[in-house]
């Protein structure tokens, strides 16, 4: 009788030590997965603040560049596409064609030496310069905390409980493939 007790025992223990360490994993995934959410939330942040930027550097290239209108129409159309995107893959994709529409305008702005000397834009594009720095070091951070979620997805033991809990790999911000191409500058005039 004793014998059979303490196999029970030793069982209830093995038992109870695997639903420790699913618990544990699981509380691992909810907190990873909410890293990835946050490192997200940052990168939108960035793409906020690039979007409230962009107006006021086209009112200021609009003075210079009047006639330049299919430029600065594409840059408000892309922004419109960004504010309205409401996933990470329709804001990636969004994202590109803002960054294809902006390069076409500093081409514009290239022709136009006067808007390069003005303070005003100067200081747009200086602040539009550090937050494309600010939104390069969110993706990157971004990516890193998918990696880390992504690995715990795979890995084994974590697997399982991935699988049985529902929890997916999470997609990573990926860049334009127009973004493999150096693009091309142009000071001859």
């Amino acid at each position: 009788m004793k014998k059979g007790l303490g196999i029970i025992i030793g069982l209830l223990v093995i038992l109870g030590i695997f639903i420790m360490m699913g618990v544990g994993s699981y509380n691992n995934f909810v907190a990873e997965e909410e890293n990835v959410n946050n490192a997200y939330a940052q990168v939108e942040n960035q793409l906020q603040r690039r979007l409230d930027l962009i107006p006021n550097l086209v009112n200021s290239v609009k003075g210079y560049a009047a006639h330049e209108k299919e430029v600065i129409q594409s840059i408000s159309d892309a922004r419109a596409r960004l504010a309205g995107a409401n996933t990470p893959e329709e804001q990636a994709t969004a994202n590109a064609e803002l960054s294809s529409a902006l390069s076409r305008l500093l081409v514009v702005v290239e022709n136009y030496p006067n808007l390069k000397a003005d303070r005003q834009f100067t200081q747009l594009m200086d602040e539009l310069a550090g937050t494309e720095n600010r939104l390069a070091v969110a993706r990157k951070d971004y990516n890193d905390q998918v990696s880390v979620f992504n690995r715990k997805v795979k890995q084994f033991p974590g697997a399982i409980i991935a699988n049985i809990t529902g929890f997916d790999e999470k997609e990573y911000f990926q860049a334009d493939p127009q973004a493999q191409e150096a693009p091309e500058v142009d000071f001859g005039g």
